[in-house]
């Protein structure tokens, strides 16, 4: 299969042919165990002190021996507090996870192990289904994206020197190849709903298209200020950069050195 490879400008340079991997077939579902077996990986683990709620000198006082005992008192055997060192404790439940200030019946524990495992082959069948689905235009469109009015997917960016060039360049391109809607998509910002605004994530912003690119194209600095826009290395894609939310047919542009390098 024959693909347009585009210029600056927008104009059509060349025809390629596309790598054997934009044929395979879908799978929705290693995609889905792929992008679960990243997101696990980056899990931090977390656990309570295991003394919490347990540094009490809250006893029983059922046993005769004691001069503070609740036997013959109607009250439920559980370890407390006596009233010399404060009175007006005396008789507070602790220790207990049913008490104020207890310990928790089950606490999360550090030596649970969150990460889910992947075999090596999955991992990479995954990969290729989500490369192939970005060629796929239903997908793309129901994933969301704008793309009624381009041409061909994917759209492949001609490999050169962008140092001279500018972010408005990459702006002018995206609208010239038929992505004008789907700029405007994902420039509305909205702001997140409930306590997450005060923890460095007030915004919420659409995912929109993925640049894939390589060393020698130098595309990072020209595409981080485009709102959704994300750019990322060949040598290093993800099947999560592909389909965010575990979902296939995330819009992508490549350029011709990233296809070269796809086997």
């Amino acid at each position: 299969m024959k693909v347009d490879v585009f210029d600056i400008q927008g104009h059509v340079t060349e025809k390629i042919d596309l790598p054997k991997v934009f044929a395979t077939q879908l799978r929705e579902d290693l995609i889905r165990r792929a992008v679960l077996a990243g997101q696990s990986n980056r899990r931090h683990v977390y656990g309570t002190d295991p003394m919490a709620g347990m540094r009490t000198s809250a006893h029983y006082h059922g046993y005769r021996r004691h001069r503070w005992t609740m036997m013959n008192r109607e009250m439920a055997r559980l370890p407390r507090l006596h009233g010399k060192l404060s009175p007006h404790l005396m008789w507070s439940a602790r220790f207990v996870p049913q008490a104020v200030g207890g310990r928790r019946a089950h606490p999360p524990k550090i030596e649970k192990v969150w990460e889910i495992k992947i075999n090596d082959k999955e991992r990479k069948l995954a990969l290729h289904s989500a490369i192939a689905a970005t060629s796929n235009r239903e997908l793309v469109i129901k994933r969301g994206h704008k793309a009624e009015h381009v041409k061909t997917l994917p759209i492949i960016l001609d490999s050169i020197k962008w140092k001279a060039s500018k972010t408005n360049d990459i702006v002018e391109f995206l609208k010239k190849v038929g992505l004008e809607a789907e700029l405007e998509r994902t420039s509305e910002k909205k702001i997140r709903a409930g306590k997450g605004k005060m923890r460095s994530r007030k915004y919420k912003v659409k995912v929109g298209p993925l640049f894939v690119t390589t060393k020698e194209d130098n595309l990072d600095n020209l595409t981080k200020n485009i709102l959704g826009c994300d750019v990322c290395r060949v040598d290093s894609l993800s099947t999560e950069n592909l389909a965010p939310g575990a979902m296939p047919g995330r819009l992508v542009i490549w350029t011709k050195n990233a296809i070269e390098k796809l086997v």
